[in-house]
């Protein structure tokens, strides 16, 4: 179930980025959709091969560096949806950011986990510990 929320939630930032931004274009919920799933397989499945692969350009830039391969991975998931255009790589850069910022917000908005439940007081027994 939580698995479902995280991907609509990313669908549903993914659609507040073409909102913001005006060189990001999502045609519909459904592309979103398919987007913000293909967003979340690519991500998964390629960055960390990619940051590994670039890991010395990474850490002479301080970490910088993945910035632009999350830009890169956007603007490569546009190539491929019909409905979800970026106008180019410095779109995809900040679209990636403005993405990332949305979802994160959204989701420990929504998903975070309840408070734990109060101490007992100091002077409280518990009857159903058994000492030995």
């Amino acid at each position: 179930m939580r698995l479902l929320a995280v991907w609509l939630i990313n669908a549903l930032s993914l659609l507040a980025v073409s909102y913001l931004l005006p060189s990001v274009r999502v045609d519909s919920l459904y592309v979103a959709l398919v987007t913000a799933l293909l967003l979340g397989l690519i991500n998964s499945l390629i960055r960390p091969l990619l940051i590994l692969v670039t890991l010395p350009l990474t850490v002479l830039t301080l970490g910088l560096f993945t910035l632009v391969i999350n830009g890169l991975l956007f603007w490569f998931v546009a190539s491929f949806v019909e409905g979800f255009r970026v106008g180019g790589f410095w779109s995809a850069f900040w679209g990636a950011i403005v993405y990332s910022l949305i979802s994160s917000v959204a989701s420990w908005l929504v998903l975070r986990p309840p408070p734990p439940p109060p101490a007992p007081p100091p002077d409280y027994i518990d009857s159903t510990s058994r000492r030995l």
